[in-house]
């Protein structure tokens, strides 16, 4: 028969242990920074509001979101195998490369869009036409046309649209390899060039298996 003193020891332990374990844990939950705001230092090292980290975040964010959008609509446009790989790429690439910018522009503690013109970080002015925000944005009408669309017409329409899409985009991504401030943000636009320029290229023959040029 095992003795009280015997059996007691161990519980006392356990329970020393058990209060220890939610002590800590206690501790851990005063310290931790919340997750719904940035962090002191995080604020103190986010780039400047007009900055070209932040001004590129939100604009190519923009820019993007169209291409997706123009990507959706030839996919169900048209059967040919080719275009419609392209456009999946585009949309899986530029999607993503949209949720990273606007997730560090939310770690930043910055607003999403801004109530100034596009592209003033690029010391250009511009004026919106037809639903066109910048540069190599496809027009309202533009849209709707190649909406409208089947077949070799909306690819042809397609690939024009894009390929002056990524024409200016590969341009503003260029201007934010160069002047940007953060890591994030230089290699991304540097990727972004490089990907860009070689879908253009990719384009220009597709074109011209369609006999059509850009």
């Amino acid at each position: 028969m095992t003795s009280p003193a015997r059996v007691s020891r161990p519980m006392a332990l356990a329970g020393g242990a058990v209060l220890l374990l939610a002590l800590c844990l206690v501790a851990l939950t005063l310290v931790r920074p919340s997750s719904s705001a940035p962090s002191a230092t995080a604020a103190a090292a986010a780039p400047a509001e007009t900055s070209a980290d932040v001004g590129f975040a939100r604009d190519m964010a923009v820019h993007h979101q169209q291409a997706v959008e123009m990507s959706f609509i030839v996919r169900d446009r048209t059967s040919d195998v080719a275009v419609r790989r392209l456009a999946y790429d585009i949309i899986n690439t530029q999607a993503n490369q949209r949720g990273m910018m606007l997730g560090w522009l939310e770690t930043w503690g910055r607003a999403k869009s801004s109530p100034g013109p596009p592209m003033a970080w690029m010391g250009h002015t511009v004026t919106p036409r037809d639903g066109a925000l910048m540069p190599g944005m496809a027009t309202d009408t533009e849209l709707d046309a190649l909406r409208a669309a089947k077949g070799r017409d909306a690819e042809v329409r397609f690939l024009k649209l894009m390929t002056a899409h990524h024409r200016a985009g590969a341009e503003m991504a260029q201007a934010a390899a160069t002047a940007a401030g953060t890591d994030e943000i230089r290699n991304l636009a540097s990727g972004m060039v490089l990907g860009q320029r070689s879908e253009i290229a990719l384009m220009a023959d597709m074109l011209r298996e369609r006999g059509a040029t850009a």
